[in-house]
Parts: C-alpha cells; sequence; structure tokens
C-alpha cells in the first residue's frame, strides 16, 4: 500500500465529498489510471469497459485500496462499483445529478448525509461540522477562479506527467479543466446548513461533461486555445468534442489517451505540434546567424542528419537505421553527415532534433516536433505545396500549410502500424521479398485483390491466405501497396488537403504506393530527390532562423 501503512480513501470523481472523508480523520487520495497494462482488470471486468475504469481498477487492486467512495457519472463507474463490492471493505456509490439547479442542490445534499451516516457506521465514529467548516476555510476561494486567456486542457482527465510537460513546453498558462483536474476552491456560506451549502458548493465546481446544463458557459470562455482529451472506448467524449468543433473559433486539438505509457510519446507529439503551429510553444531562440546548421531526425526506422550553411543551402545529409539505441544511431547520423562536409561538431552553431528521439538527443540545442520540420522542410522545397503527405516506419501525417508555409492543421495515424513503413516491412517478410521489390509494383498483372483489413496481424493472416490459394505475388503485392495508399488517402481527406502535395518520408520511395495515392487523389505528387531527409531538413533550417 502506498502512503506509509495510512489508511487511504480512494475517490475519482471531483464532485467526491472530499473533505467530508478529511473531516472524519481520514486521508482521500485521487486514483490514477497509471498501470502499465490491465491484466488483473481485464479477468474482472469487461475488455469494452474504457480504459480509464480498467486502469483505476488496476490501481485499486495493486495499491490494495480497501475503501473507496465513487459517484455514479458514467456506466462504466457503476461498473467498476459493482466489481468492488466484493473486493474492498467500503465500497459507496453518490448519486450525481446532472445540473446545479436548487432542486439538484437537495438531492446531492440528501446523498452527502446519507454518505455520512454509511460511513460513520462503517468506521465507528462521529462527524463533527466543526472540522469540516476548518477544512473549507482553509480551500476558501482567494483571487481569480479561472484565468480565459489561457491555453485550457478539457475532456477527459489526463495524467499528471503529461499535464506537466505540457505546461513546461507552453509559453502560455495552462489550466487543467479535465475530469478532477481544478484545484478544490470553495465559496461556502458561513450562515445556514454547512452541508447544503457544501453541497451547493461542490456542485459549484468547473463543471464537467455531464453537468450539461453549465458547459456550454465553460466552452464559450475566450480560451487562447483547447486541447481535448478522449479516453479509448468511451464515445461521450468524442461527441462532446464533435459538438465543441462546430462551436469555437480558435485553435482546437483532439488527442486520445488509454492511460497506459504505449501513447505517451504520440501524445506530447500532437501537443508539441499544435503548439508551435499556434506560436504558443516555449521555444528558446539561437542567437548564431551565420555558420553551419544541422538537423537531427530521430526517426523510428531510421536516424536522419541534414548540415545545411548560412545560406540555406545543403552541404550533406545521412541515412542511418535506427538501431536499439536511438541516441547511438543519431550520433552515428551526425558524424556521417560532418564527415562528408568535411566538418568537425564544434563548427555546428546550433543543432535541433526532431521525430520520436528528439528529446534523447543531447547535442541539439532544442527540439522541434516532427510536423513542424516536415511542413518547414517541404516548403522549403517547393513553396507551392500546401499539403505534405509523411508515411514514415511507425506512423503516417498529413500536413496542411498556408501561403506562408504555416503549418495550420495536421493529422496522425499513431495507434498501430496500420498504413505504415513498419506495415510494409512485416508483409514484404511474409512474402519473402525486399522492401525494394515491393515498391516496383505499380500496376496489378492478373487480378485486382481488395486487402480487407489494415490491422497489421489481421493483414498477415490475410497474406498468408492469399499465398495459401496461389495467388500471384505481385498481385498480392499491389494490394499491399494500395491498402497504404487508402490509409494515406483517409487521413487526406480528414483534414481536407487541397493544393500541390509532397510526400517524404521512407514511403515515399515505394513508386506502388505513390502511384496508387495519385490514383485515388486525381493529383500527381511530388517526391523530393531524398524524401527521408524533409524532416531533418526542416529541423536545420529552424536552427538556422532560430524560431
Amino acid at each position: 500500500m502506498f502512503g506509509g501503512g495510512i489508511i487511504l480513501v480512494g475517490y475519482v470523481c471531483k464532485y467526491t465529498p472530499v473533505e467530508i472523508i478529511e473531516a472524519f480523520g481520514e486521508t482521500p487520495v485521487k486514483l490514477e489510471p497509471d498501470s502499465k497494462s490491465y491484466e488483473q482488470a481485464e479477468a474482472l471486468i469487461h475488455s469494452n469497459i474504457c480504459s480509464f475504469a480498467k486502469g483505476i481498477l488496476e490501481n485499486i487492486i495493486d495499491n490494495h485500496i480497501e475503501e473507496v467512495v465513487l459517484t455514479s457519472c458514467c456506466d462504466s463507474i457503476k461498473r467498476l462499483y459493482d466489481v468492488l463490492k466484493e473486493r474492498v471493505k467500503f465500497i459507496y456509490l453518490l448519486d450525481l445529478p446532472r445540473k446545479k439547479d436548487p432542486m439538484a442542490v437537495d438531492l446531492f445534499y440528501g446523498e452527502i448525509k446519507e454518505f455520512i451516516d454509511a460511513y460513520k457506521a462503517y468506521i465507528k465514529r462521529d462527524f463533527s461540522k466543526e472540522i469540516l467548516a476548518k477544512i473549507l476555510e482553509n480551500k476558501a476561494i482567494k483571487g481569480k477562479r479561472m484565468d480565459s486567456e489561457s491555453i485550457a486542457i478539457l475532456g477527459a482527465r489526463l495524467k499528471e506527467d503529461v499535464v506537466e510537460k505540457i505546461k513546461n513546453s507552453c509559453a502560455e498558462k495552462i489550466i487543467n479543466l479535465t475530469c478532477t483536474g481544478e484545484e478544490r476552491i470553495f465559496d461556502v456560506k458561513p450562515e445556514g446548513d454547512i452541508l447544503k451549502n457544501y453541497a451547493e458548493s461542490l456542485l459549484n465546481l468547473t463543471p464537467c461533461m455531464r453537468m450539461a446544463d453549465d458547459r456550454n458557459d465553460l466552452v464559450n470562455k475566450k480560451f487562447k486555445g483547447i486541447i481535448y482529451n478522449t479516453i479509448k472506448f468511451c464515445d461521450y467524449y468524442a461527441y462532446e468534442y464533435a459538438e465543441l468543433k462546430d462551436k469555437v473559433d480558435i485553435p482546437l486539438l483532439k488527442i486520445e489517451t488509454d492511460y497506459t505509457d504505449s501513447g505517451s510519446g504520440q501524445i506530447l507529439t500532437r501537443v508539441d505540434a499544435f503548439l508551435e503551429s499556434t506560436g504558443i510553444k516555449k521555444i528558446e531562440k539561437t542567437k548564431a546567424k551565420s555558420g553551419y546548421f544541422a538537423g537531427i531526425d530521430s526517426g523510428s526506422t531510421s536516424a536522419n542528419v541534414v548540415i545545411i550553411d548560412e545560406n540555406k543551402n545543403i552541404i550533406s545529409y545521412s541515412i542511418v537505421p535506427t538501431g536499439p539505441k536511438a541516441v547511438e544511431s543519431a550520433r552515428q547520423a551526425f558524424e556521417l553527415a560532418l564527415k562528408s562536409a568535411g566538418l568537425k561538431e564544434e563548427d555546428i552553431k546550433a543543432a535541433v532534433a526532431t521525430g520520436y528521439g528528439r528529446v534523447s538527443i543531447p547535442f541539439a540545442q532544442k527540439t522541434v516536433t516532427e510536423i513542424t520540420c516536415h511542413g518547414k522542410g517541404a516548403f522549403f522545397i517547393d513553396s507551392t505545396v500546401r499539403t505534405v503527405i509523411d508515411i514514415g516506419g511507425q506512423d503516417s501525417k498529413v500536413i496542411r500549410l498556408d501561403d506562408s508555409g504555416n503549418v495550420v492543421d495536421f493529422v496522425m495515424n499513431d495507434k498501430c502500424s496500420a498504413g505504415t513503413g513498419r506495415f510494409l516491412e512485416v508483409m514484404a517478410r511474409t512474402l519473402g521479398v525486399s522492401i525494394e521489390e515491393m515498391g516496383k509494383v505499380v500496376e496489378k498483372v492478373k487480378e485486382d485483390i481488395t486487402i480487407t483489413s489494415m490491422c497489421t496481424v489481421f493483414a498477415e493472416s490475410e497474406v498468408i491466405s492469399l499465398i495459401a490459394q496461389n495467388k500471384d505475388q505481385r498481385d498480392i503485392i499491389h494490394a499491399l501497396n494500395k491498402a497504404v495508399a487508402s490509409k494515406a488517402v483517409s487521413l487526406v481527406e480528414r483534414i481536407k488537403g487541397k493544393g500541390k502535395y509532397m510526400m517524404t518520408g521512407g514511403v515515399a520511395k515505394n513508386k506502388g504506393v505513390v502511384t496508387a495515392i495519385e490514383k485515388r487523389l486525381g493529383e500527381k505528387i511530388l517526391i523530393p530527390p531524398e524524401p527521408q531527409i524533409i524532416g531533418a531538413l526542416g529541423a536545420a533550417l529552424i536552427a538556422l532562423e532560430g524560431k
């Protein structure tokens, strides 16, 4: 048990009467869904229950939490209550109103009184209103409650480490208005029934998604931008995001979490790219304006380095396969580029790192997301480009640019390897051919086959079945190239891609995929002489410009 042997009372909802628990002399603890897997939870609860509820159940099991207070905020939490009834010593579910009118206050007041009676009977200890009054006095509202001139995080709860990283990256104030993100501050009137006043004050906290009446007032505040978090297997947040997207005219980013560590890198890439594109990312400017500048793109399959001079001429570049240690691969690529340029490390005035391994590059002065860097590099190659299709090793992205080359919108496929270079590598291995051979199959030969699943595992099984049916290998390859193209085009359509198209990333060397995308779009796609270095080129340009 965490907490040094103290009996902890776990809770998950902001409307939980935490101060009542404190008045009893117990220690309430906000439960976090921070487990790395749901192995135990999935043995007890249905696999389609949202990842938040499964993460909370895993937390309770791992930390031997024996007292839990929940609210009826959603069906998943109600199901969690059912599972916990036979597994903890004390479990209580408060019925939560959906409004905060006088009738709702009366109902919630009654719920709180019933909770007090139930907890008194459990711990065999009296409740003191005087102690509650002192606790609430220490949590009284002091000063401004909400600053609208900030970036708001809305939707489902985000893990604390992600929130902290967002705060560290942003030049503006971050206000966390997710499920339980707001500091507990109250305005409880001294006169009257303190419990009823407390119930009203709880309902007056910044409304969560289920508080339908007051949610519009919240989203209509003039924030500088909104980061909206949704949960895997929870439609409610997705519905609110869709409604929000039609209502607000400020920068808005949707992310999705499942509370494991698996997606934190992709989430932060999305957030950083959003902050960069809106000009509110905290980036230190470089001072050098002459000499040589480097961009290091530390990707999942290759480390790419570009060195340019003060006139934006490409002096050298290198591409090195990413090995088991991203830093070593990046260092090797950097040294190869230096050697090719006839330079030493001290000749480089500034270096910018990008890619998923960007935060681990010690010889770069700052980091920028690959979204911004690919947009920057593509626009430098051809200033008429307005849509960039980047298909890399483990994800694919489509980036829309304005007439000045700034990123105005982007979308990423980072949930699995579907439609990426990794997908093609797995299929090449299954077919017993090289990745280069797959790229040479531009048109079908005999039969127009369609791969029905984009999941790498299922698609591999489908390919094995086609091999067993003695289908022509070139036809299977053509079908796989079409599948990757279909995934890319769906991303283009999601952000309404237009204008001149450029394709970057290693898959741009696959003529079969490029041809299939062109056929679907009805547009020609510009392929740079070396599409794998465009991100590194953009990083080098940012190093030079100090932006």
